[in-house]
C-alpha cells in the first residue's frame, strides 16, 4: 500500500516581501530633502556631461548663467514666494562682487570657499538693513526703494575710489584649478581642465547647493509661512504670523543669494566695477524670473538661460541676415522684449507654467483617449 504524498501548501495570502526599488522609492516620497538631493545629484552629472561636450566659450557662457541664476533663485524666495518687488538686487550683487574683489585683490590666496562665504555674509547683513527699512513698504513704493538702492550703490564704489576702484573697478586675481580638482576632471574625461571650465563649475556647484537649500526651505514651514503672506496679508496676520519678522527674513536669504552671485561674477569676470551694476542689470534679473515663472526654482534657471543664450543667438541671425554689428545688437533685447510680452499674455505663470499646464493636459485627456480607442 503506498505512502500518501503530503505537499506543502503556500497560502495564497502571503506577504510578499518588497522589492529595494519599492523600499527606496517610499523613502524618497517620505523624505523632501531626499528628492531635492536626488535631483541635484542627476543635475550635477548633467553639468560634467555639459561642460566636458563643450568648448571654452560655451564653458564661459555657462560660468555667466550660473551666477545670473543663484540671483535669479534668490529673487524668485523674494517675489515669487513673499511677494516682494525687488528692482535692487543688481546692487546687492555689487556688494557680494566687492567684497570678494577686496578679499582676492592682494594676493588670492585666501580659500575660494571662505571667500563666497564672507561675500554672502556681508551681502546678508545688508539685506537685513534693507529689508527691515522696507518692511512697511509695498507694491510700487518698495519696488521704488530697491531702486534707490540700485542707484546708490555703483555710486559709492565711485565716491571711495581710493578703495574700491572708482570707475576703473576693482579687479581681482582669478582662482587656479587645484591639482586634486584637475587630475579628477582628467580621470573621468580625459580633458585638461582650462580656467574657464573650472570657473563654470565653481558656478554650477554653487548654484546646484543654492537650489538644494532654496527648495528645501520653500518645501518647509518657513515656504508655507512666505506663501500665506504672499497671498494674504490679512489673514496671515490674524494666524500671529509677524509680517514683518518675515519679509525682513525674505529679504536677508535673497540678498545672501545675491551676494554669492556676485561672488561668482567676481571670479568669473574678474572685475568688480559700477558699469556692471547698473539698473539694467536689475531689471534683466526680475525679467528672468517672471519669464521663467514667479515662484519657480526651475523658471529661474530657465530665465537665466534665456538671458546669457537668447541675445547672442538673436545677434548672430540678425548678422547672417544682413543686418550690420550695431543693428544686429539692438535686435537682441528688442526680441527679448518681445518674448517677455507674449509670456506675459500667453502665459502669465510663465514658461514653467505653461508646461505644467500642458502636462496637466495630458494628464487629464489620457484616460478619455483609452476609452476611446476601447470602444
Amino acid at each position: 500500500m503506498a505512502a500518501p504524498t503530503t505537499e506543502t501548501a503556500t497560502p495564497v495570502d502571503a506577504p510578499v516581501p518588497p522589492r529595494r526599488f519599492d523600499v527606496v522609492r517610499r523613502r524618497l516620497r517620505r523624505s523632501t530633502f531626499g528628492r531635492h538631493a536626488l535631483v541635484v545629484l542627476l543635475g550635477l552629472v548633467a553639468v560634467v556631461a555639459l561642460l566636458e561636450l563643450t568648448s571654452s566659450f560655451r564653458n564661459s557662457q555657462f560660468a555667466t548663467m550660473s551666477y545670473y541664476a543663484i540671483a535669479a533663485a534668490g529673487l524668485t524666495v523674494l517675489t515669487g514666494l513673499n511677494g516682494q518687488i525687488s528692482l535692487g538686487h543688481g546692487a546687492l550683487m555689487a556688494v557680494g562682487a566687492y567684497t570678494t574683489g577686496l578679499l582676492l585683490a592682494e594676493d588670492g590666496g585666501s580659500p575660494l570657499v571662505l571667500v563666497m562665504i564672507i561675500a554672502a555674509a556681508v551681502t546678508a547683513l545688508v539685506g537685513v538693513v534693507v529689508g527691515a527699512a522696507a518692511a512697511r513698504l509695498h507694491g510700487p513704493y518698495l519696488a521704488g526703494a530697491t531702486l534707490a538702492l540700485a542707484v546708490a550703490v555703483p555710486g559709492l564704489a565711485i565716491y571711495f575710489d581710493g578703495a574700491l576702484g572708482g570707475e576703473q573697478g576693482l579687479q581681482s586675481s582669478s582662482p587656479r584649478p587645484p591639482e586634486w580638482f584637475a587630475d579628477a576632471v582628467y580621470f573621468l574625461s580625459t580633458n585638461e581642465t582650462t580656467s574657464a571650465k573650472y570657473l563654470a563649475y565653481v558656478g554650477w556647484a554653487t548654484l546646484l547647493v543654492v537650489l538644494l537649500l532654496l527648495a528645501n526651505l520653500a518645501a518647509s514651514r518657513v515656504g508655507r509661512v512666505w506663501r500665506a503672506v504672499r497671498d494674504d496679508e490679512v489673514a496671515a496676520e490674524l494666524a500671529g504670523i509677524r509680517l514683518g519678522r518675515v519679509r525682513v527674513l525674505a529679504f536677508t536669504v535673497s540678498a545672501a543669494c545675491a551676494g554669492l552671485a556676485g561672488a561668482v561674477l567676481g571670479i568669473v569676470v574678474r572685475l568688480a566695477a559700477p558699469s556692471g551694476f547698473t539698473i539694467v542689470l536689475s531689471l534683466g534679473l526680475l525679467t528672468a524670473v517672471v519669464v521663467g515663472g514667479l515662484g519657480s526654482l526651475p523658471g529661474a534657471l530657465l530665465g537665466s538661460a534665456l538671458l546669457v543664450f537668447l541675445p547672442p543667438a538673436v545677434t548672430n541671425l540678425g548678422t547672417s541676415a544682413g543686418l550690420d554689428d550695431v543693428q544686429a545688437a539692438q535686435l537682441a533685447p528688442f526680441v527679448y522684449g518681445v518674448v517677455l510680452v507674449l509670456v506675459m499674455l500667453l502665459a502669465p505663470s510663465g514658461a514653467v507654467g505653461l508646461l505644467r499646464r500642458a502636462r496637466t493636459f495630458r494628464t487629464a485627456a489620457g484616460p478619455g483617449k483609452s476609452e476611446a480607442r476601447r470602444t
